[in-house]
């Protein structure tokens, strides 16, 4: 049955779990895209237009901004960044989903657009801040310092967990994977994302017996 796509928002405080459960999901259905933010930094040894990033320059990302081009941006350490509407709704419209790994003001702004209305929200909460921390601590990457800020700013991201559709406790993995895809299957069954559900049950009834 034709549908519409979904923009799948996915928000949590660092080291809840949000980027395992994002590629988990993706394995499940290959299908699945994810968003490509555009940015006015360079570009990395490596990295490809229209991969990794849309590279742009300052005066072209405003002019994005300034368009109504821009589904969500941010300045982060001196650089624009940002999600270009139209290849989201592109995907949309041809009735594939689009993955968002955005914190709670993206989501904000995402769900605040044009194209709001198709947008299905979840944030993943630690089991306790105690085993956030411990999550943070085992990576090996941060100073402590690092780690004690990490976890004020985690603080503030979890006070807007009630803005979201759905709210998964990410305890154990297999479990909160398993609650993503049954999200998923049932937002896409919405009677209203069916869009060839009218002529579908149109032809139905001109049915002979």
């Amino acid at each position: 049955m034709e549908r519409s796509g979904l923009l799948i928002i996915l928000s949590s405080p660092s080291g809840a779990g949000k980027s395992t459960l994002a590629r988990r999901l993706m394995a499940w259905d290959p299908s699945l895209r994810f968003s490509v933010s555009a940015t006015t930094r360079k570009p990395r040894p490596g990295e490809v237009e229209g991969e990794h990033y849309y590279f742009r320059d300052k005066e072209q990302f405003n002019a994005m901004v300034g368009a109504g081009d821009m589904l969500e941006h941010a300045e982060v350490f001196g650089n624009l960044y940002g999600t270009p509407r139209g290849p989201v709704a592109e995907a949309m419209n041809a009735g594939r989903d689009t993955l968002f790994d955005v914190d709670w003001q993206g989501g904000q702004q995402i769900r605040a657009s044009v194209l709001g209305a198709h947008v299905v929200s979840i944030f993943v909460l630690p089991p306790s801040l105690a085993e956030l921390e411990r999550r943070l601590v085992s990576r090996q990457q941060d100073t402590a310092e690092v780690i004690a800020a990490r976890m004020q700013k985690s603080r503030d991201e979890i006070s807007h967990w009630a803005e979201y559709d759905y709210v998964i406790v990410n305890e154990d993995l297999d479990e909160s994977t398993e609650s993503l895809k049954t999200i998923l299957t049932a937002e896409r069954a919405r009677r209203a994302r069916q869009v060839g559900l009218g002529p579908f049950v149109r032809r139905l009834m001109e049915e002979q017996h």
